[in-house]
């Protein structure tokens, strides 16, 4: 779907809707730190400043903050810079097509909860070891979302924590409802601009980020207990699909970090 489509679509449905659910489950890995694929080995080093790719990180930083021009879009991506799984779910409810939350849809909850704290581990050492400034930081400016800045002023751009998250949602999404995996994926990929928008990544962290989940989700696919719940996720998605259950609006006030 164009993602000018899809934004209006989002912008009707959830324009000024946020909520405050905190996540109730605590996730179990399906891997340890150490058995998911190293990004530091995966992935390339950030952009030299002299380079011609951190000249189109330039280019895009200064393109999103024309975006923040867009009433609607700006309001995306306050609602997308919320460091909360439960308001990530939320915001893939409409694509998805089922209300994600514990008491709606336990197993894809958790089948989501598990698959995402397992490969949100692989972003800490690249993080720690680049060190990158972030967009704001270089330019001396402030961010869409002025709050997140005494959070991030101090921490590594690359990769992105953020849209590494909202990859792998849209991925793991997209398997449980495939017959809406362009939907899904493209709000995946609205999501991770969000963070280039309100100047906290760079366009290359980003990219970067979508690359590492694939990696992580990749892995996940080798564990059998991912599996399982895999199928667990797809049955109930049937069953609430059978159900007719339409995603619910939610209030959200907690934003954070990443």
């Amino acid at each position: 779907m164009n993602n000018k489509i899809l934004l209006v679509i989002i912008a009707f449905l959830w324009c000024g809707i946020v909520h405050s659910q905190t996540q109730t489950w605590q996730p179990t890995l399906f891997f340890k730190t150490d058995e998911m694929p190293n990004l530091l080995k995966c992935l390339p080093a950030p952009p030299d400043t002299n380079s011609a790719e951190f000249a189109n990180d330039i280019m895009r930083y200064m393109w999103g903050k024309s975006q923040r021009l867009d009433s609607a879009r700006a309001a995306i991506v306050k609602r997308d810079a919320v460091w909360n799984l439960d308001s990530l779910f939320a915001e893939f409810a409409v694509p998805f097509g089922v209300e994600i939350s514990l008491q709606n849809s336990p197993e894809i909850y958790k089948f989501l909860v598990n698959g995402v704290a397992t490969v949100d581990q692989m972003r800490v050492a690249p993080k720690a070891f680049y060190m990158r400034k972030r967009p704001f930081v270089r330019f001396q400016e402030h961010l869409l979302t002025e709050e997140e800045e005494v959070y991030l002023r101090n921490e590594g751009s690359y990769p992105s924590g953020h849209s590494m998250r909202g990859w792998s949602v849209a991925l793991l999404l997209s398997e449980i409802n495939p017959m809406n995996a362009d939907t899904i994926m493209a709000r995946g990929f609205m999501y991770g601009e969000s963070r280039v928008i309100t100047g906290a990544h760079w366009q290359s962290d980003v990219d970067a980020s979508r690359l590492g989940a694939s990696i992580g989700v990749a892995r996940l696919h080798t564990n059998t207990d991912f599996l399982n719940q895999l199928h667990q996720a797809q049955l109930e998605f049937q069953r609430l699909k059978n159900n007719k259950v339409a995603p619910k609006a939610k209030q959200k006030n907690d934003t954070k970090r990443n």
